[in-house]
């Protein structure tokens, strides 16, 4: 006669988390809300019920951390084994210094969203700053303005950019191309305002003094811009394994075509996230465009023809010279601010989903 054991299909419940000597998994979210809250009633106590821009949201976010990570260190030590309590300690010291670092992008979005959300109404994207002095105004101009000279930046760059890399990474060899590596490298270190004087003295020397279009604009950010891509689309084609570009080879194809067939689709998604991410660093340039695009107050589509303004422009005439009605001026400036903030991160999203959707899949 034999016996058989079958287990239980419901296991026998044990305790709870407390109990067994280990915190739940909620706990630490909720003791990091508990601290975020608490620091937050606080200063607005210390703040008397002013006004929100006022209130200092990185000095908050601070002191709710370490209070979140006294508690929890604390609360760890009783509750659970020494050990886990050293693991947590360690943990939450990584976690503070990563809240430092994130203070002052925590400051600034506060901050602007706070100034700018003001004006962040219909008039603003649909009217011009053509004969405003006081209240009103848009920022149409602008917003048309940094998209085309951005646009025509990119055209420029990205071929340009991409080819180099292509080159260097498939076909260089040799002084030529140490030569290539070193001027990007130069390039990637020169000053906005080195490239904005570049380009007005190249114009000035072809067209005459005193000219200024949105076009010489996107040239200036092109020369900001080119070593960006070049750097990155550089490391992508680097990543792709060498085993592709030989069965490629095996099979008989040139290697033009195994570049425009195989080495490209496979580091797509990388090379658009660079592209992306160089446009986002050159689309809050200033100083270039200052000297460039210059200034103008109505909506002008043609990038040959006139100056064209841009938000960061834009922002910056606001604040330099706000007219007869300053907190209006002060107002169109935030909101300007925001609306590129908004745009770079769009331009980020847009990044990942295209690194996402055309990544490499592997595997059945």
């Amino acid at each position: 006669m034999t016996t058989t054991l079958t287990r239980s299909a419901t296991p026998t419940p044990v305790g709870n988390s407390l109990t067994a000597g280990q915190l739940p998994k909620w706990m630490p979210w909720v003791l990091l809300a508990g601290a975020l809250a608490l620091s937050s009633v606080f200063f607005a106590i210390i703040n008397g019920g002013g006004d929100v821009a006022d209130f200092n949201i990185a000095a908050a976010v601070f002191l709710g951390v370490v209070l979140f990570a006294i508690v929890l260190v604390i609360l760890s030590s009783v509750v659970e084994t020494r050990r886990r309590a050293a693991d947590r300690l360690a943990t939450v010291l990584v976690s503070i210094a990563f809240t430092i670092a994130l203070l002052p992008l925590i400051s600034l979005l506060f901050t602007v969203i706070v100034n700018g959300i003001a004006r962040f109404d219909p008039m603003f994207f649909s009217y011009s700053m053509r004969n405003v002095v006081g209240e009103g105004g848009g920022a149409i101009h602008a917003i048309w303005g940094t998209l085309i000279v951005t646009g025509w930046a990119a055209l420029i760059s990205v071929p340009i950019g991409l080819m180099t890399s292509i080159y260097l990474v498939e076909y260089g060899r040799g002084r030529l191309a140490k030569a290539i590596t070193f001027f990007v490298d130069v390039m990637t270190g020169i000053p906005s305002i080195v490239a904005g004087l570049f380009i007005v003295a190249v114009c000035a020397l072809l067209y005459g003094p005193g000219l200024n279009t949105g076009f010489m604009g996107s040239l200036a950010l092109s020369v900001l811009m080119i070593p960006v891509v070049v750097r990155s689309s550089e490391e992508m084609l680097r990543l792709v394994p060498n085993e592709l570009r030989e069965a490629s080879y095996a099979l008989g194809v040139p290697k033009w075509l195994t570049i425009v067939k195989v080495v490209l689709p496979t580091s797509v998604a990388g090379i658009t996230t660079g592209i992306m991410l160089s446009i986002s660093r050159v689309i809050g340039e200033t100083a270039p465009l200052l000297l460039t695009a210059g200034f103008t107050q109505s909506l002008n589509m043609d990038a040959f023809d006139g100056p064209m303004m841009t938000l960061p422009v834009f922002v910056y005439d606001q604040f330099q010279n706000p007219g007869t009605n300053v907190p209006a001026a002060l107002e169109r400036a935030w909101a300007g601010a925001l609306t590129l903030i908004i745009i770079v991160m769009a331009l980020n999203l847009i990044a990942r989903f295209v690194a996402k959707k055309f990544a490499p899949k592997f595997g059945r």
